[in-house]
């Protein structure tokens, strides 16, 4: 499992590599809606906000949800694309697993075993952001780029859509 800083630097070096241009910016921790809020208000913020969920599957594995804050869960979709039915997984085995601090889990920089599933309203955004690990840290770019970003990972990644239509 890699530490807070090993993953914020694992996100610099993945949208190196991805060739994706982003913009970063340091302030106090985020890790609730509130502080993101004023936080956002303060700096000026205009991209969309992300969240990562962190979701245990029947049977005892786990995936990330990656869509949009505002976004709910729902369940019945992700189970028909991941095939077992999800729960939102505790902050203590999140850490456990990821590393990550409640409030601020990284979609990228997970273990390779732990599927990603996407919402492809992301891409919809002129710009979105998230945060890299380190819950001081915020990083936006082109909701248009996060397919090449995503080809860059080495976890399964799923797109959210209905497979059951």
């Amino acid at each position: 499992m890699l530490s807070l800083e090993q993953i914020y630097q694992y996100n610099i070096n993945l949208l190196k590599k991805a060739q994706v241009p982003f913009e970063q910016w340091e302030h106090e921790p985020i890790l609730d809606f509130e502080t993101d809020a004023l936080i956002a208000k303060a700096l000026g913020w205009t991209a969309a906000p992300t969240k990562s969920l962190f979701l245990k599957l029947k049977g005892g594995n786990y995936c990330v949800f990656l869509t949009h804050r505002d976004q709910r869960l729902d369940a019945k979709l992700i189970k028909n694309i991941i095939g077992k039915r999800p729960a939102i997984g505790s902050d203590t085995e999140m850490t456990e697993v990821t590393g990550c601090v409640p409030g601020a889990l990284c979609p990228f920089g997970l273990s390779s075993e732990i599927p990603l599933i996407v919402d492809p309203l992301l891409t919809t955004f002129q710009d979105i952001m998230y945060t890299p690990g380190k819950p001081e840290m915020t990083i936006a770019f082109a909701g248009a780029a996060l397919p090449n970003l995503l080809e860059h990972l080495e976890n399964q990644t799923m797109w959210l859509t209905d497979i059951s239509v």
